[in-house]
């Protein structure tokens, strides 16, 4: 399934969500793209501390599809989030989301699997996204995302049941495929998904409880 649309505009421009967006496409363009491998390398494996290597992987992609996948997830629902939360707590949000989902994926990869296994860099921007998409599931439920069902369908199903079964399928895969991140090539870190987006419910959750963050009313009719 892929989301096309959330049919829920923002009250005001998202300055943050936008300038993430444009970073990670400059890092791609820029600095990764000319030069994939020895760039992905460099970075991983550079001389950076692991206290500012976490950051910069998390504007690393391995693959066109990997950025376009996460940055249009990013554009869809990071919106509503940043409008909810204000632009500097959501810039905060985001990155302690990224930090945790690294956490999580770096915690599970050490307790099962190999010493070759922890050598295997984590990047992407899909960890802080998934602390996105776990805010956007408590503080939006009910919009509708148009998604695309390939090969031809087009269907509005609600925000929770499309979040929900995104993390349905991240939790179900992580749980499977606690090996699948090895030393051969690498694969998907489900566990910073997974990771991330608990992360995001959670906090969502106490700063809605505290009054911290407001999201706007949604229609009683949304198209998507």
């Amino acid at each position: 399934m892929l989301p096309l649309s959330d049919g829920l505009r923002a009250r005001r421009f998202p300055v943050v969500n936008v300038a993430l967006i444009v970073a990670n496409f400059a890092v791609w363009l820029l600095y990764e793209l000319p030069n994939l491998n020895s760039a992905v390398d460099h970075a991983c494996y550079g001389p950076e501390p692991w206290g500012v290597s976490w950051i910069t992987a998390m504007f690393l992609h391995g693959s066109w599809d990997h950025i376009l996948g996460n940055m249009l997830f990013l554009a869809i629902f990071g919106k509503n989030v940043e409008d909810a939360f204000g632009p500097l707590r959501y810039l905060a949000f985001y990155f302690a989301g990224g930090f945790v989902a690294m956490m999580t994926q770096t915690a599970m990869t050490l307790l099962f699997g190999t010493a070759a296994d922890g050598q295997v860099p984590t990047l992407g921007a899909s960890g802080a996204i998934a602390a996105v998409l776990g805010a956007y599931f408590l503080l939006y439920p009910g919009s509708r995302v148009r998604t695309w069902i390939f090969p031809i369908f087009f269907v509005n199903i609600p925000a929770w049941i499309f979040l929900g079964l995104w993390f349905l399928y991240q939790l179900i895969e992580a749980n499977f495929g606690l090996f699948s991140t090895s030393a051969n090539g690498g694969g998907v870190a489900f566990f910073a998904h997974v990771g991330g987006f608990i992360f995001g419910v959670v906090v969502t959750r106490l700063l809605t409880g505290a009054g911290r963050i407001a999201p706007q009313e949604q229609p009683s009719a949304v198209r998507g």
